[in-house]
């Protein structure tokens, strides 16, 4: 038994970072995970732990370029520091065993967000002009356990409920075959559907990637985008001849706080499993890139308890990323359109629903130019449209519909500048066509769309 400290590269990963994007994007998956909840981004452990950049990863944080991807998609393992690493001697002279692999420096970092927030007519009863400090401080411990093992795991203080909890947590194992078509392979654990996912399209990565904490926001949404840190979910994943990735998930009740194992006081308990799975292919032609892809979940839902009657979701996207890089910049269009089918047995029966089936749709489009080094800027498009139900969306003051209609739309602005590749000033305006079902006295209590109209702004560094 040998134990020694040296230098350690991840070979494939420095391979593709030294070659064309093109080349480098010949990684190939297979993939299973479990355990975290949304918004995983650019940590500077990730830069200590591979002497890079974090703008080798990405164009803006959170967004990931190619490499970036590849790097999330490899487990988090790629190092070129030194590590303490012990070795187990095989049969022969010739067959060594890494039997350990430690960071030669700590894997952690953190994150500081702080919002000022100004709505185009202030919620009665309360002051306009909100400042969040911090609006959320997060500590990370993010890197490689083993040469095929790490992880991204975050520990959140949040403005909002003035709680620490376990945010998002990301644990894979990867590996890649050898053979004339490359196959990579993996596992994760992680608490929040979509949150494993390598492209910017899907609903726990996707624009806006953070927000104001104290705006008003459209109340309908999908199941598939509300799960996050009440979930956990073990799956496996593959990306075969870095053209096709597949994956397929489960996921069951992992309430934090809530009781153990949950009972009769829980709320939002799934019944047995939820399969969640993803598909996509994904080309690099010239200096565009494009992805094209699909991706679900079927869900049965307590809502209180843990026996009885169930809600029944079923949820099925598709989503769709462009890139097109020029010598100053690159241009990314990102696009998803989620249909939720519901059977709503439980909330029927307790005359919570109007209606036992209902549908609910969600389209979300976003364009970017990143100008080199440090500006961004976007626009984004959303709507929101499904069934009348007026039990489901009865009239409330803000936060409920007058029509009894799920239907939002409005136009996202941001303009991002990043003084350093670790540090981001932004600024946001949404304004809204439409908020939970109308224009006009949208709530019953005389509120219109407009009046939530929001500028934000936004100082989000990490370190």
């Amino acid at each position: 038994m040998k134990t020694t400290i040296t230098t350690s590269n991840n070979k494939i990963l420095r391979n593709y970072f030294n070659k064309k994007r093109k080349l480098f994007l010949g990684i190939s998956l297979f993939f299973v995970m479990l355990l975290m909840p949304k918004m995983a981004f650019a940590i500077p452990s990730y830069a200590r732990q591979t002497g890079l950049s974090c703008t080798a990863c990405h164009t803006v944080f959170p967004r990931l370029n190619a490499f970036g991807r590849a790097f999330k998609l490899h487990g988090y393992t790629l190092t070129n520091i030194k590590t303490v690493n012990e070795d187990l001697p095989g049969k022969d002279e010739d067959d060594v065993k890494t039997f350990l692999r430690v960071l030669g420096i700590s894997p952690l970092s953190a994150m500081f967000q702080s919002g000022y927030t100004n709505l185009n007519k202030k919620i009665e009863g309360t002051q306009n002009g909100n400042i969040e400090f911090p609006q959320q401080f997060s500590l990370f411990y993010g890197g490689q356990i083993s040469p095929t093992m790490g992880s991204f795991i975050q520990l959140t203080l949040d403005n909002g409920s003035g709680t620490v909890h376990l945010d998002n947590v990301d644990i894979r194992y990867a590996n890649q075959t050898t053979g004339k078509i490359p196959v990579t392979y993996g596992f994760t654990l992680n608490n929040n559907p979509t949150v494993q996912d390598i492209w910017n399209s899907t609903p726990a990565w996707g624009f806006p990637y953070t927000t104001s904490g104290v705006a008003p926001t459209p109340s309908a949404s999908t199941i598939v985008e509300g799960l996050g840190g009440t979930v956990a979910g073990v799956g496996a994943y593959t990306m075969i001849n870095n053209l096709l990735y597949l994956e397929l998930s489960g996921y069951r009740t992992a309430q934090f706080g809530s009781a153990l194992p949950p009972d009769a006081s829980v709320s939002g308990a799934l019944k047995g499993t939820s399969p969640y799975w993803r598909a996509a292919l994904q080309h690099q032609f010239g200096k565009s890139y494009l992805e094209v892809g699909t991706f679900g979940m079927a869900t049965k839902l307590y809502p209180t308890g843990v026996t009885g009657d169930t809600d029944n979701y079923t949820d099925v996207a598709l989503d769709m990323q462009y890139e097109y890089a020029y010598d100053k910049g690159q241009f990314t269009l990102h696009s998803s359109y989620i249909n939720e089918k519901r059977k709503l047995n439980a909330t029927f029966a307790s005359n919570g629903s109007q209606f036992l089936d209902s549908n609910l749709n969600k389209f979300n489009i976003d364009g970017s130019v990143f100008f080199k080094p440090n500006i961004n800027c976007t626009l984004g498009y959303f709507n929101t449209t499904g069934s009348i139900d007026t039990g489901l969306y009865a009239p409330a003051a803000l936060s409920g519909s007058n029509l009894g209609k799920p239907n939002s739309s409005g136009i996202r602005t941001q303009l991002d500048y990043l003084p350093w590749a670790n540090v981001q000033l932004s600024a946001q305006y949404f304004a809204y066509g439409k908020f939970n079902g109308a224009s006009t006295n949208y709530d019953g209590s005389g509120r219109n769309a407009s009046d939530n109209n929001m500028f934000y702004l936004q100082l989000w560094f990490a370190f």
